[in-house]
């Protein structure tokens, strides 16, 4: 069938946008730029913590949650971009079909046929009609959306996790000077084991160094411990597995404590906080949250979700000792 000169010029007027916004959907989005010379990745910024765990014989929790955050961040980035490059390859054929056929969509053949005019006059409802198949094309735009904002999400992290190295290195001095002056003080004096009921004595009592033994026992003195302390942990990556750690358990079994036993959980952790020059107190964990000596203006930091209610920390109080 003949087809007009003015007939023509409209299909290429619709057309034309067409193919403007098929190749900017079509080409590949950005790929995640890797860091440059003068950005550390993940794995340089872990050497870098590894070294300060060693330094102070202790794993730096905080680290590994922002370690956590950025290999999450990447993994929800690497999905999307494997989706967006299927979806990118459905509509390249579905535009290549197109092409091959009238090089027109059939939805402007239609409107061409009713009204062309009207079509014309109407933006809203040509953007709509230039694109065949509207949910797939409308699913590949969503994913570019989504990938850019995984992407900056993924930056974003990394740039925490290099921010708190950077912070623990600053703060390697005042650290370490501590762990010297604790290794030189007397442990702090203590009620002494005999006044402690055995009640409290839970898993790993007798393997807590001298110093955290110290200062469960002054805990315990002042506060009771209504389940066993647990302190040794063999094998544990943290300072439990070489007894500078004890858990005052505020329930058993992972039950959530109660109200009263939230305050004295509270109350603990506060004590020890208020005392960890005196006693050697590294940090506490208690409700999610840390508190390090080595940085006390920071004042208590929420962590990551574990999972649980003993991962969390929501039924005992962590301390771990210099």
């Amino acid at each position: 069938m003949h087809t007009s000169a003015p007939a023509r010029s409209r299909r290429r007027a619709l057309l034309l946008p067409a193919l403007a916004i098929g190749t900017a959907l079509l080409m590949p989005a950005t790929s995640y730029a890797d860091p440059q010379d003068d950005e550390p990745d993940i794995d340089e910024l872990t050497a870098r913590a590894e070294a300060l765990e060693e330094e102070y014989d202790t794993e730096l929790i905080t680290y590994h949650d922002a370690k956590d955050e950025v290999e999450q961040a990447r993994r929800r980035l690497n999905d999307v971009e494997d989706e967006l490059a299927r979806n990118r390859e459905e509509v390249a054929v579905l535009a290549a079909g197109q092409y091959m056929g009238s090089g027109l969509d059939p939805g402007i053949e239609v409107a061409l046929s009713s009204n062309p005019q009207d079509m014309l006059d109407d933006a809203a409802m040509a953007n709509r009609v230039t694109v065949s198949h509207g949910e797939r094309v409308e699913s590949l735009t969503d994913l570019r959306a989504e990938r850019e904002e995984a992407a900056e999400k993924a930056d974003d992290k990394l740039q925490e996790a290099e921010e708190l190295v950077e912070e623990l290195e600053s703060q390697r001095d005042e650290v370490l000077a501590k762990i010297e002056r604790y290794e030189e003080e007397q442990v702090p004096e203590t009620p002494g084991t005999g006044s402690v009921p055995a009640s409290a004595m839970g898993p790993g009592w007798d393997g807590a160094t001298p110093r955290m033994a110290a200062i469960r026992d002054d805990i315990v003195s002042n506060f009771g411990a209504p389940y066993p302390v647990g302190c040794l942990r063999p094998g544990d990556p943290g300072e439990h597995g070489s007894g500078r750690a004890c858990d005052f358990m505020m329930s058993a079994g992972g039950a959530t404590p109660t109200e009263a036993n939230r305050a004295l959980g509270q109350q603990i952790a506060e004590y020890a906080q208020a005392n960890a020059d005196r006693l050697g107190v590294m940090y506490i964990i208690w409700e999610q949250r840390i508190w390090h000596s080595a940085n006390p203006g920071a004042g208590w930091e929420m962590m990551n979700d574990r999972g649980s209610i003993t991962a969390n920390h929501y039924d005992h109080v962590h301390i771990s000792s210099y």
